[in-house]
């Protein structure tokens, strides 16, 4: 079984896939949203969950430094919410604090990008941290 590790943000969702084996985070792209108009980009992460024969989500929990749960928290766990009504798939929660600033160091570091290169990207090397993140802690998925 696949799984679809996402990054939520309020204009962006940064969208990652397992491997089969469950071994793997790979970043897949990046899909334009707007939380103010409730448009979420499901239609999009639809044809993603068919292309890539996803059984189940993992979703960043963007928890405050003092581990409480802030808005953007909020925000991550009614995407989830959308992601059960619509896809009646299982929904997991990754604490992501610091991925954001991870993925930044890594561009930085070793690809040596710009900015604006940067900016296209760190979304889904992002999500794909979140992802591999939770495969490193639950181990080798079975194979559904």
């Amino acid at each position: 079984m696949k799984l679809m590790g996402l990054d939520v943000g309020s204009r962006t969702v940064g969208v990652a896939t397992s491997d089969a084996f469950g071994w793997t985070a790979q970043g897949v792209e990046i899909i334009r949203i707007n939380e103010d108009e409730e448009v979420f980009g499901l239609d999009r992460v639809a044809e993603l969950v068919k292309e890539h024969e996803i059984g189940g989500f993992v979703l960043g929990l963007p928890k405050n430094m003092n581990n409480t749960l802030g808005p953007r928290a909020e925000a991550a766990q009614h995407y989830g919410d959308l992601l059960t009504e619509r896809f009646h798939l299982p929904v997991d929660f990754e604490d992501e604090r610091l991925t954001t600033v991870e993925a930044e160091r890594m561009l930085v570091e070793e690809a040596n990008t710009s900015r604006k290169k940067r900016k296209k990207v760190i979304d889904k090397l992002a999500a794909s941290l979140i992802l591999q993140n939770y495969l490193d802690r639950h181990g080798k998925l079975t194979q559904g």
